[in-house]
Formats: structure tokens, C-alpha cells, sequence
């Protein structure tokens, strides 16, 4: 009897041990899958690209491209202004400079012309970097350092008579500063992107600044330098990876008295133009709901004031009112009355319709042809302004 307990024992500790491992599996806490990071609004190649036409320009002219770029409209209206205006300089354009309304940011560029022709030809390219900027700030700075190395491996990135090419550590990395040799001074590097970072590694090539047919130096050349003054104020934080303002060159140029070296994009000078980017859109979009809500706040608190000042008002003060409301209203009718006697008396004396209809032929009539031939004219004229900015805009798309 002792052995078959004894047997039925181990037989029942075996079996549990058995069981345990599938046991223990089924009541373990479940392990969470690993969750992948969101996608970015702009793939590598993209800013590869995007950036490719721009990434050798000295670093202040560099900041002061990316943030205008975020507000494409202006560039337009700015590009417009400077071919109309092509003598207005140095002092001239600041102080012309005063009277515009677009953002600090696009007003600098003014002072170089070219770069802004470019951005307004490239419209379609511009807007791309100005999305990629707000969504991707540290994608694109590090992207520039990337193909400024490339650059420099190649032997097309030096210091020379008009910049200064200072390689930084930064841990193991090498960060790439390029400085105008002369402060005030801007010279534009011109290049073409397909070659001078080596072999290009897309199948697709870069964007171009330049018409299809422009012959490009072999390697870099640079416009003639460009007195700019304190008119460029951008700052490329590479440690950061962000841009920032020179703030003593942005009060000097804006006349402002600011002390924040932070950029700020400023939703109000995008004019409408939507961003690409999920993130960014909700971010600033939520900003411009906020203004509309703060403006229905501000109408409901005027209107509850005057609710209030009614309710303060004693009741003799309220008759007088509506008395002089009343009495105002009489004598708007008592007009009314006299002007169709005064009607029904020339029809009387048959002079009304000669006298009547030569004022409306002279008058009425013939200021409301007028008036719309004023309206044909000024939408004509506003689809020829909105067809240059199309070109724009087509001209942008082409590489």
C-alpha cells in the first residue's frame, strides 16, 4: 500500500512539472509590441535634394533663407516690389524697407535680389524648404552639415577671398561653419549641385537655382560681393541645430529695440498658405483659432459692457433716448413725404421723364456702365497678377 502511494506521488510531481512551464507562459503579463516612430513628413533623399542648391551659402544669407521661406506669399510680393524698384538701396532700402508690411525675414532679402529672383522663379522649391524647415529644423541643419562634408571631401568647400570655411568638433562629428570674408558683405556662391558633392547617390537629381541651359562654373564661383549692412541678421545654431537672430543687425535694419534671440515662425505672414506637415499645421492653425475665439471674446465683452451701462441707465434716461430715436425716424419720414410730392409734381408738369431720364443717362445709369467696366479692369488686372505668381509657381516645379 506504501508503494503505491509513494508511486502515485511521484507520478503527480512529474505531472505538475510538466504542466508548469505551459502554465507559467499563459499567465505571464504580455509583452507590448515595440512601436515604430512616426514617418517624417520629408525623406532623407528629399532634403538631399531640396537642400543640395543652398547648402554652400554662408550661414547668415543660409538662416535668412530658411526662415523666409516659410512665408512664400511674401516672397512673391518682395521679388515684385525689388523689380520695380531695382535702384532703391542701402539706406533707401531701409527706409523703404519701414513701410512694408511682409515679415522681417523676407525684408532682408531685398537687400540681395538675386537670391530673392530665384526664390520667386523656384516658387514650388521654396515652399518646400519652408515646410521642411518648420517640420524638420534639426533634419535640415544636419543635412546641410552632411552635404557640406561631402562638399569638402571633394575639394569644392575652402576658404577663399570671399569666405571663410571654419571646420568645428563637435564629438566625433565635424561641423562646417561658413562665414562671408567680409561681415557686411555677401558673396553667393554659385555652383551646380549634381557635381560639386561628388557623384550624385539618387537617381533623381537635385533642384537647381538656375535655368535648364545655365552653364555652371566646374567646381564654385561667387557672385560679386553685396553690400548688405545689418539687412542679413540670421544665425545658424549648428550645435543647436536650430536658427537664431543677431539681434543688435536685426534692430539696426528694422529699427526695433528686440533683446530674444529666438526665431519665431509667425503664422500672420503665411497668408493662408497651408503647411504640409500634420504636426505643423494643427500647431499654428491652432494659434489662428485661438486669435478668432479671442476676437468672438472681445465682441461679447463690448457687447455685454453696453448691456451693462443700459442696465445702469435710470429710466428717464432711456425715455429720452428712445424719444430722440423716435423723433430722429419722423423726420426721416417727413423727407420721404416731400420727396414724392416733389416727384408727383414734376410728373405733373411732364418734366420729370426728359429731366429724370437725362439724369439717369448722365448719372446712375451711365456711372454704373462705369462701375463695371472699373470692375472688368481691376479683375483683369488681378488675373494677370495672379497668373505672374502661377508662373511662379510653375517655374518652381521644374528641376
Amino acid at each position: 500500500m506504501k508503494s503505491m502511494c509513494l508511486r502515485f506521488c511521484v507520478l503527480a510531481a512529474a505531472m505538475l512539472l510538466v504542466a508548469l512551464p505551459g502554465w507559467a507562459q499563459q499567465t505571464a503579463a504580455p509583452v507590448p509590441a515595440a512601436t515604430s516612430a512616426p514617418a517624417k513628413t520629408f525623406s532623407q533623399q528629399e532634403l538631399d535634394q531640396i537642400l543640395a542648391p543652398i547648402a554652400l551659402y554662408p550661414d547668415a544669407l543660409l538662416a535668412q533663407i530658411f526662415m523666409a521661406s516659410t512665408y512664400p506669399l511674401e516672397i512673391v510680393e518682395a521679388a515684385r516690389w525689388v523689380k520695380a524698384n531695382p535702384n532703391v538701396k542701402d539706406k533707401a532700402l531701409e527706409d523703404a524697407m519701414q513701410k512694408q508690411a511682409w515679415d522681417p525675414a523676407v525684408k532682408s532679402l531685398t537687400a540681395v535680389p538675386k537670391v530673392l529672383e530665384q526664390m520667386n522663379d523656384k516658387l514650388d522649391w521654396t515652399q518646400k524648404l519652408g515646410d521642411a524647415f518648420l517640420a524638420q529644423q534639426k533634419d535640415v541643419m544636419d543635412t546641410v552639415q552632411s552635404l557640406r562634408a561631402k562638399a569638402a571631401a571633394a575639394g569644392n568647400l575652402k576658404s577663399s577671398a570671399e569666405q571663410t570655411v571654419k571646420p568645428e568638433q563637435q564629438g566625433s562629428e565635424t561641423i562646417y561653419v561658413v562665414e562671408s570674408s567680409q561681415p557686411d558683405v555677401i558673396y553667393v556662391p554659385t555652383y551646380n549641385p549634381s557635381v560639386v558633392y561628388g557623384v550624385w547617390w539618387y537617381p533623381y537629381p537635385p533642384y537647381y537655382m538656375y535655368p535648364p541651359h545655365y552653364v555652371y562654373p566646374p567646381h564654385v564661383a561667387f557672385t560679386v560681393g553685396i553690400f548688405v549692412g545689418a539687412a542679413i541678421w540670421g544665425h545658424c545654431n549648428w550645435h543647436g541645430g536650430h536658427v537664431s537672430v543677431h539681434v543688435s543687425h536685426y534692430n539696426s535694419f528694422n529699427r526695433t529695440n528686440i533683446n530674444n534671440p529666438n526665431w519665431n515662425h509667425n503664422v500672420d505672414h503665411r497668408k493662408g498658405v497651408p503647411y504640409k506637415d500634420k504636426g505643423v499645421a494643427q500647431k499654428y492653425n491652432r494659434g489662428a483659432n485661438d486669435k478668432a475665439a479671442q476676437s468672438r471674446e472681445d465682441f461679447r465683452g463690448r457687447a455685454e459692457t453696453g448691456r451693462a451701462e443700459m442696465k445702469d441707465m435710470d429710466r428717464s434716461e432711456l425715455q429720452d433716448r428712445a424719444a430722440q430715436a423716435d423723433r430722429a425716424q419722423q423726420a426721416d419720414r417727413d423727407r420721404a413725404a416731400q420727396a414724392d410730392r416733389d416727384r408727383a409734381s414734376q410728373r405733373g408738369s411732364g418734366s420729370y421723364d426728359r429731366g429724370g431720364g437725362s439724369d439717369r443717362a448722365s448719372s446712375g445709369g451711365f456711372s454704373g456702365a462705369g462701375s463695371g467696366a472699373s470692375t472688368r479692369a481691376a479683375s483683369t488686372r488681378g488675373s494677370a497678377s495672379r497668373g505672374g505668381g502661377g508662373g511662379g509657381g510653375r517655374g518652381g516645379g521644374r528641376r
